[in-house]
Parts: C-alpha cells; structure tokens; sequence
C-alpha cells in the first residue's frame, strides 16, 4: 500500500506585508471609540488654547510673525498631535494584555505592517487633534497668515510621528492597566521641559540648556519655525532625527522580544 503525501502549501505573503485600508479603517474607529484617547487628544489641548491662550492682550502682542495667540495654538496643536500619536501607539499595551497581538500573529499580517498601522492609525488621531487646536485658534483671534497656519500644522503633524514610536516603545514596556496614567503627565512633564509649553529663552540658563536634549524640544522649534524662525534650526532637526531612532530602536527591540502575554 502506497501513502499518500498531501502537498506542501506554502503560505504567501500578501501585498505590504496584509496592511490594507480596511483594517486601518477597523483601528481607526476602534481608537475613536476610547474615550480616554479622545480626552486626552482632542479635548485637553483645545481646551488648554482657551484657558492660555485666549487673553484679550495676547491678541496684540507679537512673537516673530504672529501674535502671541498663535504662538499658544501653534504650541497646543503640537501638544495635540503628541498625545494623540504617544496614546494611539500605546494602546499594544492594551492589545497585548487582551492577547489581540498573538491573535494577529497567526494572521498573514507581518510585524513591520503591524508597526506601520499602529503608526498610521496614530497620526490620523493627531490630525484631528491639530485641525481642532487650529480650528479654535483661528475663532479666537489668532493672527495667522493661512499659508503659515498650514506650515505649522503640517510640520508639527510630521514631527510627531517621533512619539507614535514613543508611545509603541511604551506600550510594550509599561503594563496595560496603567500606561496612560504614566504616559499623560509624562507628556506634560515633558513638554514643560522642552520648551513647548513655555518658551526656552525664558527659562533660567540651567532649564534652557536641559530644554535642548527633551525629545519635545526639536519637534515645537521646527513647528513654530514658520513664525519664529530665531532658534537654531539645525540644532531642533538633530533632535528630531536622534530621539526618532531612539524610540524606533526601542520599539523594535521591545517587539523583538514580546514573546509571552502580560
């Protein structure tokens, strides 16, 4: 009697590695449905602009090209994208916990397009979170040329995408059930710090020079680059570039060895 060997199958990898519109689309409304990243990425900063950033005086004083309005709106739209892209990568602490990531695993999705969606995903929520910031600053007296106000918008969106690998990083080293209570005054602490809340030049030399090494430091000079171009602008893209590999090294090698459920 002769066996019979079924064939090998050979499973194929799908196009860009199984990430498509539709499973972003699924992540997307997945993010939009957690109150607490729509708390601290859509509400928080706009509601930051108009506490600080709406005094009748600040409507006449300037910073660079603009007036001190649009400085605070071009500051908490920042603020906006970095929560938003830090808490939407942080979520695989959740998914993990819930066992999604393993789950995934045993799809043809590939660890790289995993990355690439969290990442996505992301900064879609940090493009709301800065359309809102602009939104309520040009209804509160920024005084802002349009083709300026897109400039920051959309270099402040860019840079952010630092800590949508921040926030991967994070949520593979921080357990789930408390990550963003870490992560939320992580982020103001470090934003304080880097100047973005408070403009380095008027802090003491001590804090100024502390200011240049904050990951937060780089992305609010190149944002505000635009209407205030007076800090040195090699210096913020340096930083940029180095805490960007920082984080990205720290992510990758955190899912490198994400091999048990926690």
């Amino acid at each position: 009697m002769t066996a019979v060997v079924a064939p090998q199958v050979r499973r194929r990898t799908p196009p860009l590695g199984g990430l498509s519109g539709t499973i972003l689309g699924i992540e997307i409304r997945r993010v939009l449905r957690n109150p607490r990243v729509m708390l601290f990425a859509l509400v928080l900063p706009a509601a930051f602009f108009l506490i600080f950033g709406t005094d009748s005086s600040y409507r006449t004083q300037s910073v660079g090209t603009a007036n001190v309005t649009s400085y605070v709106m071009v500051s908490m739209a920042v603020y906006g994208a970095l929560l938003a892209a830090t808490s939407g990568g942080a979520m695989v602490a959740t998914e993990r916990a819930l066992g999604w990531s393993r789950q995934l695993r045993l799809t043809p999705l590939r660890p790289t397009a995993y990355v690439a969606m969290k990442i996505a995903v992301a900064m879609a929520i940090g493009l709301m979170a800065v359309t809102v910031v602009m939104i309520c600053g040009e209804i509160f007296g920024a005084d802002l040329s349009i083709g300026r106000m897109l400039a920051c918008a959309a270099i402040g969106w860019l840079c952010s995408s630092v800590f949508a690998a921040f926030g991967l990083f994070m949520g593979y080293l921080l357990p789930s059930e408390n990550v963003m209570q870490i992560l939320g005054p992580a982020m103001a602490l470090l934003s304080f710090a880097g100047g973005l809340f408070v403009p380095v030049d008027s802090m003491g030399s001590v804090f100024a020079t502390i200011a240049h090494f904050m990951p937060t430091y780089g992305v609010a000079v190149l944002a505000r680059y635009p209407i205030d171009s007076s800090p040195s602008l090699w210096l913020a893209l340096l930083n940029v570039v180095v805490w960007a590999a920082i984080f990205v090294a720290g992510a990758a090698w955190r899912m490198s060895r994400d091999t048990r459920r926690v």
